[in-house]
């Protein structure tokens, strides 16, 4: 289902769609599944936990999200709390559910762990990609927050960098209900230059498909200011991202909810930092694809 043409645009731009990667009986399964996990979320016993990209040190020592590396946990939508009480149905008021969705739910495993997605992940130069930050994104209907411009790498930073997402459209994704959208070829051109919200020297990796990142040489820095291109797609699509390129996805305010699951491999060879947000317990390795 990995062809060279997609290969060439992941390679060039930074994103590539395949249309039809998950079939539409995999698509209701998991759909269903989900369904069932926002039905049983239980306000009242657990956090009411808001979620928020790109906001300085917003879960920085909220000890719920960052122990929810091989968990299922649930996130809200700012706009789904309001005096800590929930303003909108529970079913509705969820941002995400994760992030050990591939460890905790035989259903998100068995694709996470399918054949399908090992053979793109060899096909991208992987020797030993590990599998993390599993998770569900509902993008509810009307309040679905914005998700602003960012790289992941920074978030999941390995020496060399190696972060690469796959994300699965469970609903049709547009740019009423808040499609992802991308920088075409910003991974050439932008390195790497924070972990986290933290300051870095700049770093630069063409990975993959080049591994001698030595050699690889740091482009000039240039001020962010291409047009993102949408990424809209049907239902069993999925997205490759690589993790130097610059990507958001707008507010949802539509009627319509956008659903997707995601995960992001890194090679399990290269130092796994001690400082990412993400952490498996002690006695827990990341997750071998």
């Amino acid at each position: 289902m990995f062809t060279d043409a997609h290969f060439d645009s992941f390679k060039n731009d930074g994103c590539v769609v395949i249309p039809g990667f998950l079939s539409a009986e995999e698509v209701a399964a998991l759909r269903k599944r989900t369904a069932e996990l926002l039905d049983s979320f239980d306000p009242e016993s657990q956090p009411k936990t808001t979620f928020s990209t790109g906001i300085r040190d917003k879960h920085i020592g909220d000890r719920y999200f960052l122990d929810s590396s091989d968990k299922v946990s649930y996130f809200l939508e700012e706009q789904a709390v309001v005096d800590g009480r929930l303003a909108v149905d529970k079913t509705r008021a969820i941002n995400k559910i994760g992030h050990g969705l591939h460890i905790r739910e035989p259903l998100f495993a068995k694709l996470s762990h399918s054949n399908k997605v090992r053979q793109v992940a060899q096909r991208l130069g992987y020797d030993d990609p590990r599998i993390l930050q599993s998770m569900v994104i509902c993008k509810q209907p009307s309040i679905g927050g914005e998700v602003p411009l960012h790289q992941d790498s920074c978030f999941l930073y390995t020496r060399p960098l190696s972060a690469c997402g796959f994300w699965f459209a469970l609903e049709d994704c547009t740019l009423a209900n808040g499609c992802l959208e991308f920088i075409p070829g910003s991974h050439l051109e932008t390195p790497i230059s924070k972990r986290f919200f933290v300051p870095i020297e700049p770093e630069f990796s063409l990975f993959p498909p080049t591994k001698d990142n030595n050699k690889t040489p740091i482009p000039e820095q240039k001020p962010v200011g291409a047009e993102c291109k949408p990424i809209e797609v049907k239902a069993g699509s999925v997205v490759l991202i690589h993790g130097q390129v610059l990507h958001r996805s707008s507010h949802n305010h539509s009627d319509k909810s956008r659903w997707i699951y995601t995960f992001h491999i890194i090679e399990g060879g290269y130092e796994y930092d001690d400082r990412n947000w993400l952490q498996m317990p002690a006695d827990r390795e990341l997750t071998k694809l």
